[in-house]
C-alpha cells in the first residue's frame, strides 16, 4: 500500500489499457491454455517480453510494439473475459480502486476478423459483470478507435460501443501510433453522434504529438477528457483552452517517463506546476500497471516523494477522477 495514503482511501483510475494491465502470470496461463506459440518456453523471458525494460524501450514507438504479444494473447472471447475480470479485481485488491475505467480496441482482439466482434464485446462485459459482482467496484469500458484504422473500421467500433452502451460501455477514445494520413477533423461526426447518444468522449493527445494535437482535438472533437495531454504545457494558450473548456487531463506519470515523452523528474515537476498555475484539472493514472511494473499508489508515492505534488494535490486529483468519470450513478 501507499507510503503516503492510507489503505482506506478509495481511489479512481480513468486511463488503463487492457493490453498492459494483466499480470504476466495470468497472461502466461491464458496463452498456454489457448495453445498460442510463444517465442520462449522460459516464463521469466516471457515476463521480459511484456514488461518495460529501459534498455529495450527507448522511445514511444518501442513501447507500442510491446502490445503485439499482449493483444495477440488476448484475442479470443475467453481471453478477453478473463483479462477484464483480472484487471478490475486486481485493481481493487492491490490499490482499493473502487472506480475503474478500462479501455481496449476489440478489433485488435479478433484476429483480423476470425473472431466475431460481438463475442469479444460480450466477453468483456461478462468479465466486467463478474468483477463487479465479486468486489465493490464500479467499472466501465471505453472502446478505443485507432489512428491507423480507416474511417469505416472506426465507424464500426462506434456502432459496437453504442450497441453495448447500456451493458457497461461508457465511452470512446482515439489511440494508436501516429499516422500522417489521420485527421481529427474526419472524426467530428463520430464524436458528435457519440455525445448525442450519451457516451463519454476522450482522446489521446499531447503525448507523442505536440501541443498542437491538444488544440486540434479540442477544436475538432470537443472531448470531455484528454488522455495524457502533458505536452499542452508547451503552449500557454493551449493550457488556457483546456481550462476554459473544463477538460480533464488523464495524466500517466511513469508511462510518460518510461516512453521518453517526459525527460525526467524535473520536467515532470514543471508540467504539474504549469497545470496548477493554469488551473487545469488533471487525474493520476497508470496507463498500464503490469507492463509498466507500477500501480496507482506507486504513482502517487512517486509524485509525493519527489515533491512534484502535495498530498492535497493528490487528493484533489482523485476527486477530479471520480467527478470526471463516464460512469453514471
Amino acid at each position: 500500500m501507499s507510503e503516503f495514503l492510507g489503505p482506506q482511501t478509495k481511489l479512481a483510475e480513468l486511463h488503463v489499457h487492457l493490453g498492459s494491465s494483466v499480470d504476466p502470470a495470468v497472461m502466461w496461463g491464458i496463452a498456454n491454455a489457448q495453445g498460442i506459440k510463444l517465442p520462449t518456453k522460459d516464463y521469466w523471458k516471457f515476463v521480459e517480453l511484456i514488461t518495460v525494460n529501459p534498455s529495450k524501450v527507448k522511445s514511444f514507438k518501442d513501447y507500442l510494439k510491446m502490445f503485439r504479444w499482449t493483444e495477440s494473447i488476448q484475442s479470443s472471447p475467453l481471453a478477453v473475459e478473463r483479462s477484464v475480470y483480472e484487471t478490475i479485481a486486481g485493481a481493487y485488491r492491490k490499490n482499493n480502486i473502487t472506480l475503474l475505467e478500462l479501455r481496449f480496441n476489440p478489433m485488435k482482439r479478433n484476429r483480423g476478423g476470425e473472431q466475431d466482434l460481438d463475442h469479444i464485446m460480450m466477453a468483456a462485459i461478462r468479465g466486467l459483470d463478474r468483477a463487479s459482482l465479486e468486489y465493490p467496484v464500479k467499472a466501465g469500458i471505453i472502446i478505443c478507435l485507432d489512428r491507423t484504422f480507416n474511417l469505416r473500421l472506426n465507424e464500426i467500433l462506434l456502432e459496437k460501443a453504442l450497441r453495448y452502451m447500456n451493458r457497461g460501455i461508457v465511452g470512446i477514445d482515439i489511440a494508436g501510433s501516429t499516422n500522417r494520413s489521420f485527421k481529427y477533423s474526419q472524426y467530428r461526426s463520430i464524436y458528435r453522434r457519440a455525445r448525442k447518444e450519451g457516451l463519454g468522449l476522450t482522446v489521446h493527445a499531447g503525448e507523442d504529438e505536440g501541443h498542437q494535437s491538444v488544440r486540434q482535438v479540442i477544436e475538432q472533437l470537443d472531448p470531455d477528457r484528454i488522455g495524457h495531454g502533458v505536452r499542452a504545457c508547451e503552449d500557454r494558450d493551449t493550457l488556457e483552452l483546456v481550462r476554459k473548456r473544463a477538460i480533464t487531463l488523464e495524466v500517466c506519470p511513469s508511462s510518460n517517463l518510461q516512453t521518453k515523452v517526459v525527460k525526467g523528474v524535473g520536467q515532470m515537476k514543471q508540467i504539474f506546476m504549469a497545470f496548477k498555475e493554469s488551473r487545469v484539472k488533471y487525474t493520476i493514472n497508470t496507463d498500464g500497471p503490469e507492463m509498466l511494473m507500477t500501480n496507482l499508489r506507486n504513482e502517487v508515492d512517486f509524485l509525493l516523494r519527489n515533491g512534484i505534488l502535495t498530498v492535497g494535490d493528490v487528493l484533489q486529483a482523485n476527486k477530479n477522477a471520480f467527478k470526471a468519470s463516464f460512469l453514471r450513478n
